[in-house]
């Protein structure tokens, strides 16, 4: 369940003290910021924060499309290294397992 309309989008309130003396001072500077929580609001548009990931800062260039979302959404926290490759040393022991070859006539 969403957050209450009542209530309004949560944003850190340090946060938005940097987003407004930065649009106040038409200044564009990368922060960090560990508020992965934070809502996007219109303000932080054209401005690029550094958004923890749990290991580091990962740049995330604020855009519309962004607005309502949450900061976190962009900077992700897990990194999927994939499948094991085809033809990896634990298929082919498996194949060489399952299936020993018939003796020739």
């Amino acid at each position: 369940m969403g957050r209450s309309v009542k209530k309004g989008p949560y944003v850190e309130e340090s946060l938005m003290v940097k987003i407004r003396a930065l649009n106040e001072r038409n200044e564009k500077k990368v922060f960090k910021t560990w508020s992965r929580r934070s809502t996007i609001t219109p303000d932080f548009v054209g401005h690029t924060l550094a958004v923890h990931n749990g290991n580091k800062f990962i740049p995330v260039y604020i855009t519309e499309n962004m607005v309502g979302h949450k900061l976190g959404e962009f900077a992700a926290t897990r990194l999927f290294r994939g499948h094991g490759a085809k033809g990896s040393a634990a298929e082919r022991e498996a194949s060489a397992a399952e299936a020993p070859e018939a003796p020739k006539a």
